[in-house]
């Protein structure tokens, strides 16, 4: 039996799922320690990793239309490796703010 794949724009409304509604409702509940607590924040530090620095300089806007599969795919999995805890969240927000300029 075949499997279907999902196609990107389900890939990418899933990322957009766990960026708006999830992590910030953990933020807010369960992972309090979270150096960030807003959508937009989950999605900066996300986009910035997958795209390895400011998302905008490797994007064109808005993102989320301009994913392709691979990104979505990953920033799906960096999405569930910070919710598991197996990616750090406070480093990833510290290197997104260091290519944003507003950290040394």
């Amino acid at each position: 039996m075949t499997q279907i794949e999902p196609k990107t724009a389900d890939l990418v409304a899933h990322y957009a799922v766990l960026t708006k509604e999830t992590m910030p409702e953990l933020a807010r509940t369960t992972h309090r320690h979270w150096p960030v607590k807003n959508d937009h924040c989950f999605q900066r530090i996300v986009l910035d990793t997958v795209c390895g620095g400011v998302w905008y300089d490797h994007l064109a806007r808005p993102a989320y239309k301009h994913l392709t599969r691979a990104q979505a795919l990953q920033a799906i999995s960096l999405c569930s490796d910070i919710i598991d805890g197996t990616a750090d969240l406070n480093a990833l927000n510290k290197q997104s703010l260091v290519w944003r300029g507003k950290l040394s």
